[in-house]
């Protein structure tokens, strides 16, 4: 059996060593997709952003099938072996090839759908990202659960920089919407190809004698929570596209993916670090409490200053990453950004769910509450695409303490204190982006980099004094996030030790002395004792208490062999002791005086 590589010792210096590599990681490959927003832009147009909107609102529940779980199943077990590996890597790759051959077969229908003959084929195309995903799954997870981020965060950034490069020719060239079909079939192409050559692990052949049913029965408990919350998010983009046109719907869409670029760009990191760490401390209350708040402060902080900076900012970051020609989306973009903050609280909520194992309460959980979501989203569909966005996000704000109440009822994680962190949270980062807004009122719209300039900094200055007048004792106590508003870097996780072991001593274990029965004789054993745990020979201490001295002769080594003729060794003879008795004929445990030739 394969067991977790890392002894609990070392569990705080991986999780911030993988952290540190993630968060770098990530930072590049925000600058990546910023690129990309920025420049493809620029060169399509709303519309083909739309068409491939409506393609991915339909087939990505796919993703989710092609996962079945199964990757966070493999994280989050205790132990696993080859054969299991290599059995759930043929699993998912058996689902993700029957994926897109179902896809394909409905593409028709797809297109009838919307009523746009292009999305039969541009459906064809992208049908192939579930099979590329499929075979990529296990080689992930492994990675992930060996806690090797570096290589991960290679994967990551590789099938980016690939794919935006080949979308940027092909815009230029003119294929458009075309260009960004291309650049998400390439990405799962090129990870494929680089896990393979970096992981070194081939997967055998499908064994049937493994036990598979707690895979499964985790991995199935997952993708359902998953396709709940999948259909609860995306019927958003199905309504628009069904009732307002490719259009609006495109413009939803920039407002949507532009909010949930930073969410997702920290969310995968942290679950990656968190998720292993977690899933080993799930028996260790006050370690997972400690470890799962820190994380939640982190996130919330980290989101809260973004937000901010984008809520307040909202104009001036569509003018920039956008045009001008998208600043109908702008009041969208500002309503989901609230909608991002209690998206970042579910998140560290998701993190419970996985680490404790309660899958089957998520599910319970998202039957309950995704429902809930679709009403509210369908309703607000009456008032047009704003309306649409008020109550997405306005649904996640109502779930949030639910899944709070939910997690409290079915284990020991800390929900008070979660929901003591998020609230605090979004009052005072609230508070910093009206702050923010009305600092930069005043300047001029058409210079967008200044305001955006200035807004940054009444953010940070905000956020710097909010720290300064929030004591730290008390902030330590409730797990305030608002400390680390400034000094998140500084602030690291407590050292995960592990208690001390006991190692076997390679010193020669000292030799039995005569037995006493006079008290000073006794003491004189204590003593000479002491000294042959150093060199064998009578301490100092022995002779400054005027105790006998005595000469403690060593076993003979078996492996070398005794004197020629049976010489006997010499002996430091003493009165009442054993007299003539051969080095070799002394053993270990026996009584010297009562051995004799």
């Amino acid at each position: 059996m394969s067991a977790a590589p890392k002894a609990p010792g070392s569990l705080g210096r991986s999780a911030t060593r993988g952290a540190a590599v993630t968060i770098g990681g990530q930072a590049v490959r925000i600058v990546i997709q910023l690129g990309s927003i920025v420049i493809l832009a620029r060169l399509l147009a709303p519309a083909d952003y739309g068409l491939i909107a409506m393609v991915t609102a339909i087939i990505g529940i796919g993703e989710i099938f092609r996962d079945f779980g199964l990757s966070s199943a493999a994280i989050q077990a205790k132990e696993i072996s080859r054969g299991q590996k290599s059995n759930l890597f043929w699993i998912n790759s058996a689902i993700g090839l029957v994926l897109t051959l179902l896809v394909i077969a409905a593409s028709w229908p797809v297109a009838a759908l919307y009523g746009d003959p292009r999305l039969q084929l541009l459906t064809v195309a992208l049908s192939s990202t579930f099979l590329l995903n499929g075979v990529a799954t296990q080689f992930r997870a492994d990675l992930a659960r060996h806690l090797r981020f570096v290589k991960l965060t290679a994967v990551d950034i590789a099938g980016q920089v690939i794919g935006l490069a080949l979308g940027v020719i092909l815009a230029l060239s003119g294929a458009g919407y075309w260009a960004l079909a291309a650049s998400q079939v390439v990405q799962p192409l090129v990870g494929v190809i680089v896990l393979i050559a970096i992981t070194g692990w081939l997967p055998g052949r499908y064994r049937r004698g493994e036990p598979m049913k707690a895979f499964l029965r985790y991995g199935g408990g997952v993708f359902a929570t998953q396709a709940l919350t999948y259909v609860s998010k995306n019927v958003d983009s199905v309504i628009i596209g069904a009732r307002f046109g490719p259009v609006d719907l495109g413009l939803y869409n920039r407002a949507f993916q532009l909010m949930m670029l930073p969410l997702q760009q920290l969310n995968a990191p942290a679950q990656r670090v968190a998720l292993p760490v977690l899933s080993r401390l799930q028996d260790e209350r006050e370690r997972f409490r400690t470890f799962i708040l820190f994380g939640q402060s982190a996130m919330l902080t980290v989101m809260g200053l973004v937000l901010a900076v984008l809520g307040s900012q909202a104009d001036s970051v569509i003018r920039i990453l956008l045009g001008e020609r998208w600043l109908a989306s702008v009041p969208i973009f500002q309503i989901l950004l609230v909608a991002g903050f209690f998206q970042a609280t579910a998140y560290c909520s998701w993190w419970v769910f996985l680490a404790k194992n309660l899958v089957r309460q998520s599910v319970w959980y998202s039957l309950c509450t995704r429902p809930l979501m679709v009403v509210l989203i369908l309703v607000g569909s009456n008032w047009g695409v704003t309306g649409v966005a008020v109550a997405y996000a306005a649904s996640l704000a109502l779930t949030w303490p639910i899944a709070l109440l939910w997690i409290g009822r079915t284990s020991d994680a800390p929900v008070g204190e979660m929901f003591l962190n998020g609230l605090r949270s979004l009052i005072v980062f609230g508070s910093i982006t009206v702050g923010a807004f009305f600092a930069t009122i005043a300047l001029p719209a058409d210079v967008p980099i200044l305001r955006l300039a200035v807004g940054v900094a009444a953010v940070l200055v905000a956020s710097d004094c909010g720290c300064s007048c929030c004591p730290r004792s008390a902030a330590r106590s409730s797990g305030s996030p608002m400390p680390a508003a400034t000094s998140s870097a500084r602030r690291r996780p407590p050292p995960l030790r592990s208690p001390p072991t006991s190692r076997p001593s390679s010193r020669t274990p000292p030799l039995p002395l005569v037995k006493e029965t006079d008290e000073t004789q006794a003491r004189s054993r204590e003593v000479l004792e002491e000294g042959l745990r150093h060199d064998h020979a009578p301490s100092r201490e022995a002779r400054r208490e005027g105790l006998p001295r005595r000469r403690v002769v060593a076993p003979r080594d078996p492996r070398r062999p005794p004197a020629a003729g049976g010489a006997r060794q010499r002996q430091h003879r003493r009165p009442g002791h054993a007299r003539g008795v051969p080095r070799e004929h002394l053993r270990p445990g026996r009584d010297h005086r009562a051995v004799r030739r």
